[in-house]
């Protein structure tokens, strides 16, 4: 994937974490591999979250065409980040979690989709194919140090 695009590589954790999602689904009546598939989640989302707010959102909130959908999908990121935090005050698995799950799952997916049917589009306009592929080069590099810093906190 050397000369992938910014755009490609956050495709590729969005169907990772859509994968994560199935995976929790099947494990429903499995804590323990629930629990570890939520905690692989809860990791993974938080560094593909701060790698794309240094890599992507950041150049552009610079462009004052594109700043409107950065604002946009960060307060998202805060909303999902907001979740994760309330379901950590919650009994794992318990029926408030279970139901704090659903919403975050669905917030989750809606953001995704949204980010790649519409921002990555009107981004991809603004943006050069080189400019892709460095962002999505220095995407590479920075996800690897947050996953650290993820774990860390977790």
């Amino acid at each position: 994937m050397a000369d992938a695009t910014i755009f490609d590589r956050l495709k590729q954790d969005h169907d990772s974490h859509r994968q994560l999602f199935a995976k929790m689904d099947e494990a429903k009546d499995d804590a323990d591999r629930l629990e570890k598939l939520f905690d692989q989640f809860k990791v993974e989302v938080k560094a593909h979250a701060a790698a794309e707010e240094e890599t992507l959102y950041a150049t552009m909130l610079a462009r004052p065409d594109l700043r409107e959908d950065a604002q946009h999908s960060v307060s998202e990121h805060k909303e999902i980040e907001d979740y994760l935090e309330e379901m950590e005050e919650q009994a794992f698995n318990g029926q408030e979690w279970r139901e704090t799950f659903a919403q975050l799952k669905k917030r989750y997916l809606h953001h995704i989709e949204e980010e790649e049917d519409e921002m990555f589009p009107d981004a991809a306009k603004d943006l050069t194919g080189e400019e892709e592929r460095t962002l999505g080069e220095r995407f590479a590099e920075r996800k690897p140090a947050e996953l650290e810093r993820a774990q860390a906190e977790d």
